[in-house]
């Protein structure tokens, strides 16, 4: 079994930023990509941005300059820095992570459970 849990999120106005945050847990060997995904209401799910294990990374062109990934691969967790928020940037966001190797050899693909961002004045 694999586990993520994201935090982070919260109400904030136009301009501010917020850092979201993963962390895997389970019987984790290794992670090959962990990513962010959003999705608004009446929206499908979209992928905001990537991280590989050798930090390849690639954003969604909305939010290009404004956001940042990074990983902590020791401890298994992904964060999101995100800078000059827009209102359209108000989702629920999604971690992911893709390709866990676990101790039983097994290749698992894991979700969280999502956490609220809303940017409004």
């Amino acid at each position: 079994q694999v586990q993520l849990v994201e935090s982070g999120g919260g109400l904030v106005q136009p301009g501010e930023s917020l850092r979201l945050s993963c962390a895997a847990s389970g019987s984790i060997v290794s992670i090959n990509t962990m990513g962010w995904y959003r999705q608004a209401p009446g929206n499908q799910r979209e992928l905001v941005a990537y991280i590989t294990s050798r930090s390849s990374t690639n954003y969604a062109d909305s939010v290009k300059g404004r956001f940042t990934i990074s990983r902590d691969t020791a401890k298994n967790t992904v964060y999101l820095q995100m800078n000059s928020l827009k209102p359209e940037d108000t989702a629920v966001y999604y971690c992911n992570a893709f390709q866990v190797l676990t101790t039983g050899g097994n290749l698992r693909h894991a979700w969280g459970q999502g956490t609220q961002v809303t940017v409004s004045s």
